[in-house]
């Protein structure tokens, strides 16, 4: 018999290792599979869509937001990995009824290591995740080292239009920001509070007046036009279309999101 305790603090006991996984988490199914525990993932989101073939051949469970209870239930889980975020309390008292459900916290990317840590030790997979672990460490460092000379620039990330919403501080994105020497306008703006803030796009001169427009291709899809009505809005700003996969998604994805910046980087020059 183990204990462990989750990102959120709650305690877990496991008298053998976890065999039968529902994911509710796109990133953290990912992950997971990243681990070599395909043949345990029995359950996943309809947003799971890294590995594209999961689709075919895992149960889908409903959404991030909206699961399907009895569905999960008949897959007889053994534990269920959940988000603070992404995945509402309700949800998880609910749904800990049929199981234990393990909820991760991800704000920082030292979060995201804790994370793979965490499901090394709780799945028997600590050789795999040691050599993620290593991986990310590896290739963070190489790109902090490629961005020591680069100046900081202001930014503002969007998410959403109609009505227009952004990233803000205390999130994921943000912290991807910062990797990145992007000062987000909205992180701590006291007039928007909240992670991901409805704001007012015709302030944006008076409010932060940022270098680059960055739009998410996740969750919606923008469009030209909205990127020229953005623009309008600065000073000087470019407006770059950027992967929200990317950005937003922790788990082993992350190994991917150095050389992206690297090229990033490079077009905006």
């Amino acid at each position: 018999m183990k204990i462990y305790i989750d990102q959120i603090g709650n305690h877990h006991v496991f008298e053998t290792t976890p065999k039968r996984i529902v994911s509710l988490v796109p990133s953290q199914t990912e992950l997971l599979y990243d681990l070599g525990l395909e043949e345990s993932i029995v359950g996943i989101t309809k947003f799971c869509v890294h590995p594209f073939h999961f689709k075919s051949t895992k149960k889908i469970i409903g959404g991030t937001k909206k699961v399907h209870f009895e569905k999960i239930r008949l897959l007889q889980p053994d534990i269920i990995i959940a988000n603070k975020e992404e995945n509402i309390i309700e949800i998880v008292e609910e749904l800990s009824k049929i199981c234990p459900v393990w909820v991760t916290d991800i704000i920082t990317i030292e979060d995201n290591l804790q994370m793979i840590t965490d499901f090394g030790a709780l799945f028997n997979k600590r050789t795999e995740s040691q050599k993620w672990m290593d991986k990310i460490n590896f290739a963070r460092n190489d790109f902090n080292h490629f961005m020591k000379d680069k100046s900081i620039q202001k930014v503002a990330y969007f998410i959403w239009a109609n009505p227009y919403m952004v990233a803000g501080g205390d999130t994921f994105i943000n912290e991807m920001l910062k990797l990145n020497k992007f000062e987000n306008i909205y992180d701590n703006n006291p007039k928007y509070e909240g992670r991901y803030p409805e704001v007012v796009v015709q302030k944006m001169r008076i409010q932060g007046d940022p270098d680059l427009v960055l739009l998410s291709s996740e969750p919606f899809p923008f469009t030209d036009e909205h990127a020229f009505e953005l623009g309008r809005h600065t000073h000087h700003a470019k407006t770059v279309f950027v992967d929200g996969e990317i950005f937003s998604w922790y788990g082993s994805r992350i190994i991917k999101a150095f050389d992206y910046f690297k090229i990033m980087h490079q077009k905006i020059a």
